[in-house]
């Protein structure tokens, strides 16, 4: 298949190149700047340039191609409006150029869209006034076509998507710890944190790509990890303490009060039905493991 992805050179996106070019896939990615060209390249991609704002690059590659996974988002976060337009807008644009052609469509969303405090699973509704909330309209967007002729997917994944090089929510979280000299937790730090290995999340989206049915929400979750647990394995690597916080004084102690309130929030997520319908079964280091063994705390 020719696959066209956007957000192919960023942070997941270059695993998921390599998967489907590994599979035999021929993969071309939107590319709005020469850094992302290299990148693009040397997996052996074929650039395309534009941004999410150029619609007509975004519907010309999408009609071109067998199928597209959906990567990139992002914007000025200061403005989440302009990113939910842009976001909506681009998925538009690349579902109008699929309509009635049964390409698959694979669109990227994350499992903090769901209500917290239980395990939820794929088919639970999502929570519309959380903190994720934003990526809904993204989803709604995507699911719609699937009554349009259109292989639509909603591949929602793990907060913690780890790996070499990660830049996300564990690298904050070790920064905060060296910087004040404990790691911490919140409350008793029994909450739960989804995870899942990039490399096992790029062969979700291979397989989505390949078999995942019109309608399809997919969550690419390998595990739910305490909290306390992430917080010891980072102590350790560091060799400082950890310390439980109260709500209060985790506001004061992360990055953000918006950020103490996802390291504390319980939001436990199960793929079960994800990995019976495609046969996925994630196989790479967890998230301890990683934490203990990778590039994080070096």
């Amino acid at each position: 298949m020719r696959i066209f992805i956007t957000g192919g050179s960023g942070q997941t996106g270059p695993a998921i190149v390599t998967e489907l070019i590994r599979a035999g896939h021929t993969v071309s990615g939107l590319a709005r700047s020469d850094a992302s060209i290299g990148v693009l390249e040397k997996l052996g991609a074929e650039p395309v340039g534009g941004s999410l704002e150029d619609l007509d690059v975004l519907a010309t590659a999408a009609g071109a191609a067998d199928g597209i996974v959906h990567m990139a988002y992002g914007g000025d976060y200061a403005d989440p409006e302009s990113m939910i337009r842009r976001e909506v807008n681009a998925i538009t644009a690349i579902g109008d150029a699929l309509e009635n052609s049964n390409k698959p469509f694979v669109v990227t969303s994350g499992t903090l869209v769901l209500p917290h405090g239980r395990e939820t699973c794929e088919e639970d509704k999502p929570d519309r006034d959380g903190a994720a909330a934003a990526r809904l309209a993204g989803e709604d967007a995507c699911l719609a076509f699937a009554d349009r002729g259109v292989r639509a997917i909603v591949l929602r994944l793990a907060p913690t998507v780890h790996g070499p090089s990660d830049h996300g929510f564990m690298p904050m979280l070790i920064s905060t710890a060296k910087e004040t000299g404990v790691s911490a937790y919140v409350g008793s730090g029994s909450n739960r944190w989804p995870a899942v290995h990039r490399s096992d999340a790029a062969q979700l989206y291979r397989l989505a790509v390949e078999s995942a049915p019109a309608g399809s929400v997919l969550h690419a979750v390998a595990e739910n990890v305490s909290f306390f647990d992430i917080a010891q394995t980072i102590a350790a690597g560091l060799s400082v303490p950890t310390m439980s916080l109260t709500p209060d004084e985790a506001a004061a102690h992360y990055i953000s009060p918006f950020m103490a309130a996802l390291y504390g929030a319980d939001a436990p997520v199960s793929s079960a039905r994800t990995q019976q319908l495609l046969g996925w079964s994630p196989t790479h280091e967890s998230l301890l493991a990683d934490l203990a063994q990778g590039d994080y705390l070096t």
